[in-house]
């Protein structure tokens, strides 16, 4: 994404959007720009993501804040009849649950590892209840535009993003118990954790429960799994997909931390364990045979799964008494007020998978293009190099032919098929040529 003066509150390049509003204001919401035109949307689209991300979700009041939004969105601008104009879309969620009193004693005391000593000291100047821009009121308009974002990812690639909660202090859901190929929001949200292994799940929330019951907060880490992500994805040097998704991850608030693949545990491996081996599928395609790239490869995505985890400090604002010093540098106690998460892991499962979306969505349009210009080769170099591609396809200046090693079954069987595809785009425009209503639409 660009960067420089003007752009804090805007993430993203092609698909870009710009969020705004503090925690205590009228509303927050965001502008989204580059969705693709002729998409079904409608609010209801976006509202399933915010559901989830809201405050005062049903069964979930015991291990989160108290404060009770419905968050319902409006569209005002960027649709027509429930499709996108491909013009920008601005999206508006109206604050209501507010309670600013509750910061009365809190204004003049800067909370201990929270943005108040900070936002003071940049600006001069800063919202004295709620936490402003820094309050996670503020990814509100995130998820609202990441919930566009992966509609589309998932109509055009098929890409499906999936999130949950792998620790909560020194509980930790057990890998083995994860399938990334087939894991779902489903069994993510059977639990109010979060976490779809129910018996850690159980252990979670009563973790959750002993710091609240303190007057204390918890951390965890959240994962997130990215399945059906097109190839050539990222671009190097600077805006490689793993640090495009760390740029999306760690603006999130209370993240600590960032993990791709192996992570840090692979630095205790050798390169002879932690190597991907390439083999070619039964669709013809290259793939690896373990995954601890995580999907990228020279900042660039290799098809295979992309795998994240995220670090998720305990929240700065807690009932406990901590001596500390207000803006005068007096000593003092503060026992915060307020309605507050004791831990937020939970909650940040949506803001996770949009941030992600975003994330994607800004790199396939970005990768789209550059595969619609590439020009072909001159024939006698054109057997050396394959076109760029996003579906893992082999061709060369247009020709699908398969890996020139490839099985010959398989090579037939990827030239067949694009070879169906044609005749069904000959079928149409001969429909069309005919006058037939069908194709004409």
């Amino acid at each position: 994404s660009d960067s420089g003066a003007g752009t804090m509150s805007s993430f993203g390049s092609l698909f870009r959007v710009s969020t705004f509003g503090e925690s205590h204001c009228a509303g927050v919401g965001c502008i989204v720009d580059g969705v693709p035109p002729r998409m079904q949307l409608t609010e209801a689209d976006i509202q399933v993501q915010l559901d989830r991300r809201r405050p005062g979700q049903a069964g979930a009041g015991s291990i989160s804040t108290g404060r009770n939004e419905a968050d319902a969105v409006q569209i005002l601008s960027g649709t027509e009849k429930g499709f996108t104009l491909g013009t920008p879309i601005g999206l508006f969620v109206r604050n209501k649950d507010m309670r600013p009193n509750d910061y009365g004693d809190m204004s003049q005391v800067p909370r201990p590892s929270h943005a108040d000593f900070t936002y003071q000291m940049k600006y001069g100047f800063r919202a004295s209840s709620g936490g402003g821009r820094s309050s996670a009121r503020e990814t509100i308009g995130r998820v609202a535009a990441g919930a566009i974002a992966e509609k589309w990812l998932k109509e055009k690639y098929g890409i499906e993003i999936v999130s949950w909660v792998s620790s909560v202090g020194d509980v930790v859901c057990p890998e083995s118990e994860i399938n990334l190929e087939t894991l779902s929001r489903d069994q993510v949200d059977q639990h109010m954790v979060r976490c779809p292994h129910i018996p850690t799940a159980e252990k979670m929330t009563e973790c959750i429960k002993a710091a609240r019951a303190d007057e204390d907060s918890i951390g965890g880490v959240v994962s997130v799994v990215m399945r059906n992500v097109p190839v050539g994805l990222g671009e190097p040097c600077f805006d490689k997909l793993e640090a495009m998704m760390a740029h999306a991850m760690m603006s999130i608030p209370a993240t600590k931390g960032f993990e791709i693949g192996s992570g840090f545990k692979g630095t205790e491996m050798r390169g002879s364990k932690h190597n991907d081996m390439f083999v070619i599928d039964k669709e013809g395609k290259m793939v690896t045979e373990t995954n601890y790239s995580g999907g990228v490869q020279g900042g660039i995505s290799n098809g295979m799964p992309i795998v994240l985890r995220l670090a998720f400090k305990p929240p700065a604002t807690i009932g406990k008494a901590q001596p500390t010093a207000d803006f005068t540098g007096q000593a003092t106690s503060l026992a915060a007020k307020g309605r507050h998460d004791p831990c937020v892991v939970p909650r940040a499962i949506p803001i996770v998978e949009t941030m992600a979306a975003l994330v994607l969505a800004d790199a396939c349009l970005m990768q789209e293009a550059r595969v619609a210009s590439a020009v072909k080769l001159p024939e006698e170099v054109s057997q050396y190099f394959c076109d760029a591609s996003m579906d893992g396809s082999v061709s060369f200046n247009g020709v699908v032919k398969g890996w020139p090693g490839m099985d010959k079954d398989l090579q037939k069987k990827q030239v067949e098929k694009r070879k169906a595809e044609l005749e069904e785009e000959l079928k149409n425009l001969s429909l069309i040529l005919e006058g037939g209503g069908a194709a004409a639409q």
